[in-house]
């Protein structure tokens, strides 16, 4: 057939097969030159041509981005966004909500996040990330919420409580606070294994220096006093590292400068294996007489000790919970399991409150 076909003229073989009535032989017309055998030689020696010489040929740069280039650009953007660009864009009524986050823990921040999405504050909350993946992946879905203060930390460090991962981790705590301080804005430190129940700025009551929560189980009166605890049996108090709010004064940057050198001097050790609770008591301690400091209601912001542990206290001051803590217990899955049981892991059901999606 295909010799055929080259022997006699394209047009004679299409009206053997198909005969055309008389009317369409009249105004019948030759094919177009598309279908020429030279037109489809001269195509393909073009074709030829541009493979040979296209190497060579200059691209006008931008005209074609890869996606190599995409994230280049996307990553070069926020590796190069400082701190006080993002308190400035996050701030509301001079005030950040801060967490500190590493990638193994972006399931705990989205689901901490659903919870204050749902009392409206999500607009003002600062992500510091410990390692450039969780910058990333936060700013991909929520531009400029995320920021990181080098030196970086490995993305995949185990953070089990007590390891020197953990302790790398937590200590640098006190400096961000501090720099955060330093720019002049109000800050409210928070773990990200704590849930919202309420709306906790309206028991920041008073101009105090600096507001924490009290991590002993032991029930107090719901009138206790808001001074600084009694030390314990170790000489100094058990307050709560996690759950932290300071005014831009003097008095706050105190407590965080004396923070930073007690654990200068308490470093990590297999021996030891401090952590950064211990030296933010004692810098509370050894400042008290010149810091004004308050002590949180103990039925509004709860420790895990507490809450998980005291069923009889929970239901006699129920609808005074503001903000649970998920500690007193270790290891990722426990805490998740603890939060499932309770009916406090939102990401089950409502992911797509979360600016994260399901990150």
């Amino acid at each position: 057939m295909s010799s055929f076909l080259h022997q006699r003229p394209l047009h004679n073989v299409l009206t053997d097969q198909y005969p055309l009535s008389p009317r369409s032989q009249e105004n019948y017309q030759k094919p177009s030159i598309i279908f020429n055998r030279t037109s489809l030689i001269l195509l393909l020696s073009l074709l030829i041509v541009l493979g040979i010489i296209s190497p060579w040929i200059q691209i006008p740069q931008g005209l074609f981005i890869s996606n190599n280039n995409k994230n280049g650009v996307f990553e070069s953007k926020w590796r190069g966004y400082t701190l006080q660009e993002a308190a400035a864009n996050v701030a509301k009524n001079n005030t950040l909500i801060v967490c500190a986050v590493s990638e193994a823990y972006l399931p705990f921040l989205n689901n901490w996040l659903i919870s204050i999405v749902r009392q409206n504050h999500h607009d003002q909350v600062l992500v510091i990330a410990e390692d450039y993946l969780t910058l990333f992946k936060v700013n991909l879905n929520w531009p400029g919420h995320a920021v990181l203060i080098p030196p970086a930390l490995e993305s995949q460090s185990a953070h089990k409580f007590g390891s020197q991962g953990f302790f790398n981790f937590t200590s640098r705590r006190p400096r961000h606070l501090l720099q955060i301080l330093e720019l002049g804005y109000n800050v409210m430190y928070n773990d990200v294994d704590m849930v919202w129940l309420a709306d906790p700025f309206p028991y920041l009551q008073g101009e105090h220096d600096v507001y924490f929560t009290d991590d002993m189980a032991a029930v107090k009166p719901l009138n206790h006093s808001h001074d600084l605890p009694p030390p314990g049996k170790k000489g100094r108090t058990y307050i709560c590292s996690c759950m932290i709010y300071l005014r831009p004064t003097s008095g706050a940057k105190l407590i965080m400068k004396k923070w930073i050198e007690e654990l200068q001097a308490q470093p990590w050790s297999k021996a030891r294996k401090a952590n950064d609770q211990p030296a933010f008591n004692w810098a509370l301690n050894k400042t008290a007489g010149q810091v004004d400091l308050y002590l949180l209601p103990q039925a509004a912001f709860p420790t895990g000790g507490l809450y998980f542990k005291n069923p009889t206290w929970v239901q006699e001051t129920k609808g005074m919970h503001v903000i649970i803590h998920n500690n007193y217990i270790t290891g990722f899955e426990k805490k998740i399991k603890r939060f499932r049981d309770y009916g406090l892991w939102l990401v089950d059901d409502y992911a797509s409150e979360s600016p994260l999606g399901r990150s």
